[in-house]
């Protein structure tokens, strides 16, 4: 009997014992490609990348990605298929994972995501929807194992994951709710502050109980000994009309320097990009020494790399 098909639609889609693996495998794959060391277990196979939501961090990192797997990429937008015309979505589904091996989208509701999976042939992997960025939270973990979590050997250990706290600061939006499925299953905690009217909604983000995060309306207690402070633009795409709005309700919740002394002294700052220096982060924190964006930035790519070869072949040595 053939394998069962995985998705990869949110964060919770895989165990945490799979999410170790591919972390793990992440380093693997990153070390060959500062090595260019040529690694093509993807050879022959096709990638679909179906784009309904513009991106640069995205499409760069899953096209590089499968290249340097040894495999090709299909390139779809809603302009260039019957995706953005009278064709239901069961029936793309039907046709394109026929023709591919994998499918990545990046569209606006989950239900399109979880409607092309249900009828697709092949795996699909969630490249960003207004509920979920899985993969951009695996390569964030990813990131700050390389940077806090080593194990003897000078490997990224999941496991040591465990115990530490993340500081969510601005809008209870995608990355908010992936934050919060990564800490229960990985065994972390979330220190969410977000403005009054932007809270996460506990039933999106799929969370079954609250021992894994923490609310502050004050989001200087929210960071206070964080290992990790980390935020997302105000205003994400396809919510532009609310974008006045949303920077006044938004306004306290900047993280600054005066933010980060309230966390750890080796903590780090992230942010998934594009930034808006002045709005949701201070070019001092975001340019400064405990950045950690442009090696979160790259990590894309290897944790994508790791995650494609785990639908594809497995856990592969």
């Amino acid at each position: 009997m053939p394998n069962p098909i995985r998705h990869f639609l949110q964060f919770s889609d895989l165990t945490a014992a799979e999410h170790h693996w591919i972390l793990q495998r992440a380093a693997v794959l990153k070390a060959k490609f500062k090595r260019y060391e040529k690694h093509h277990s993807l050879a022959d196979r096709t990638m679909a990348m179906i784009f309904e939501k513009a991106s640069t961090r995205t499409r760069v990192s899953f096209e590089a990605g499968m290249y340097q797997l040894g495999g090709s990429v299909v390139h779809l937008t809603t302009g260039d298929s019957q995706l953005g015309r009278a064709e239901p979505i069961e029936d793309s589904a039907k046709v394109i994972s026929r023709m591919v091996d994998l499918v990545m989208i990046r569209t606006f509701g989950q239900d399109k995501i979880e409607t092309f999976a249900e009828h697709s042939r092949v795996p699909v992997i969630n490249g960003l929807t207004n509920e979920f960025h899985p993969c951009q939270i695996l390569a964030d973990i990813f990131t700050f194992l390389e940077h806090r979590g080593l194990d003897a050997q000078g490997r990224p250990d999941p496991a040591l994951m465990r115990g530490k706290v993340v500081a969510w600061v601005g809008d209870g939006n995608n990355m908010a709710n992936t934050w919060l499925q990564a800490a229960e299953l990985l065994g972390f905690t979330v220190h969410l502050s977000t403005p009054s009217g932007y809270e996460v909604d506990q039933t999106v983000a799929g969370i079954r109980s609250r021992d894994s995060y923490k609310v502050f309306t004050d989001p200087m207690q929210a960071c206070r000994g964080a290992d990790l402070v980390t935020t997302d633009v105000w205003t994400s795409m396809g919510f532009e009309a609310e974008n006045e709005e949303r920077r006044k309700a938004f306004a306290d919740w900047r993280v600054d320097t005066e933010m980060m002394r309230m966390a750890k002294p080796d903590a780090l700052f992230m942010h998934c990009l594009p930034a808006h220096r002045g709005e949701e982060v201070e070019a001092d924190v975001i340019d400064g020494p405990q950045s950690v964006v442009w090696d979160e930035a790259e990590n894309r790519m290897h944790a994508q790399k790791a995650l494609m070869e785990f639908l594809l072949l497995g856990m592969v040595a």
